[in-house]
């Protein structure tokens, strides 16, 4: 028998009540109720394996409270698919706030925009020892978008912890090399940087374009545009906090093309924040190309989601990979999940050379895979 995964979430917004219902969801199923998952039994770790053990967010409407309590409370607005989540015994606990509530947050509506507890912000040691005293193995970050300093608290807090770490924004670490580096010297598995969803606007918008270059159409021009109401939208209304998010959503739609597209003929990134569409993302994308004789061509696709549980089996995913490399002694960039999971890993690779990579590191082939360290 397996012993449980124990996971610190950073950030108590939509994708961890996603990811929180999803545990719950899952965890009396069994394979063929696995809709969403990859593999229902991933490496000999389940779903009902993985277990939340702390929880950091700086909103008083969360801090404090129950972690089964807090994933439901405003401003989260995501979809609510399992209603006997109940009390989980983890209280959140307060974090830091550095840059991870931009100023423009502080000025929203009240039920929508962030709100910062009056409470005592922890030390980096005190962060580092919480995770420790619960047994953390793995932590998930899902701060805001644009948390760069914040990013860089809870990952120096996991390796003071002895933890892997996932990053599931678009901040960079694993594609950081002294991180990478930093992670590898002290055995610890890293995987980032920002996590693709299950079906979501980047992986459509890689997919295309492979399918482009595969059946030979010339890809000249393209867009990818969104549109969604939570709190991510509303944060990302601060243009100086996007710079990261457009890196990496255009990148990964660049390292699916037959040859990279000039800046001023793709766009790929965040739009706008409409406040009634609440969780679900809409997304536009447009594509023009040439087929044979140069003669030309354009596809056009609306793609409308909800977004947090879009990502939340993908969480899964990656915990269970995470907690497979620790097991191993692997430590650093685990590029495989890194590659398949992640919107900007260390390493690019095509979608179907990606997930090969992923079996074999499921399946702990010998051949050693880029970016493990022993």
């Amino acid at each position: 028998m397996t012993t449980p995964i124990s996971v610190a979430l950073v950030g108590i917004g939509n994708c961890a009540s996603s990811l929180v219902q999803g545990i719950a969801h899952y965890a009396n199923g069994g394979a063929n109720e696995a809709i969403g998952l990859l593999h229902w039994d991933l490496g000999g770790y389940r779903p009902r394996d993985v277990r939340v053990v702390a929880a950091f967010d700086v909103d008083p409407r969360k801090v404090g409270r129950d972690l089964g309590e807090a994933i439901f409370a405003e401003p989260n607005c995501t979809a609510t698919f399992c209603d006997h989540v109940g009390v989980l015994g983890v209280e959140v606990a307060m974090g830091p706030v550095l840059d991870g509530v931009a100023p423009h947050m502080l000025e929203a509506e009240a039920s929508r925009g962030f709100r910062v507890a009056d409470r005592p912000e922890p030390s980096l040691d005190e962060v580092a020892e919480a995770m420790r005293r619960a047994g953390t193995e793995v932590v998930m970050n899902y701060l805001p978008v644009g948390s760069q300093r914040a990013t860089e608290f809870y990952a120096e807090a996991a390796l003071r912890a002895g933890a892997a770490f996932v990053n599931n924004i678009p901040v960079f670490i694993a594609s950081n090399p002294a991180w990478a580096r930093r992670f590898g010297a002290a055995g610890l598995p890293l995987i980032g940087d920002d996590i693709k969803a299950q079906l979501g606007a980047t992986i459509l918008h890689r997919s295309l374009a492979e399918l482009f270059a595969r059946r030979g159409v010339r890809l000249d021009r393209t867009y990818q545009l969104n549109t969604g109401g939570n709190t991510d939208f509303l944060n990302m209304l601060a243009r100086e906090r996007l710079s990261s998010k457009r890196i990496s959503k255009t990148e990964a739609v660049q390292a699916a093309t037959d040859r990279r597209l000039d800046p001023e003929n793709i766009h790929v990134g965040p739009s706008d924040y409409v406040a009634w569409q609440k969780d679900n993302k809409v997304c536009y994308l447009r594509m023009e190309g040439r087929l044979f004789g140069g003669v030309p061509m354009n596809i056009e696709v609306r793609l409308s989601v909800e977004d947090s549980p879009n990502s939340a089996g993908v969480a899964i995913d990656l915990i269970r990979c995470a907690r497979l490399a620790l097991d191993r002694g692997q430590g650093g960039v685990i590029a495989a999940p890194a590659a398949y999971f992640c919107k900007h890993p260390p390493e690019q690779m095509d979608d179907v050379a990606a997930y090969a990579a992923l079996e074999a590191f499921i399946r702990a082939d010998p051949v050693r895979l880029p970016g493990t360290q022993h």
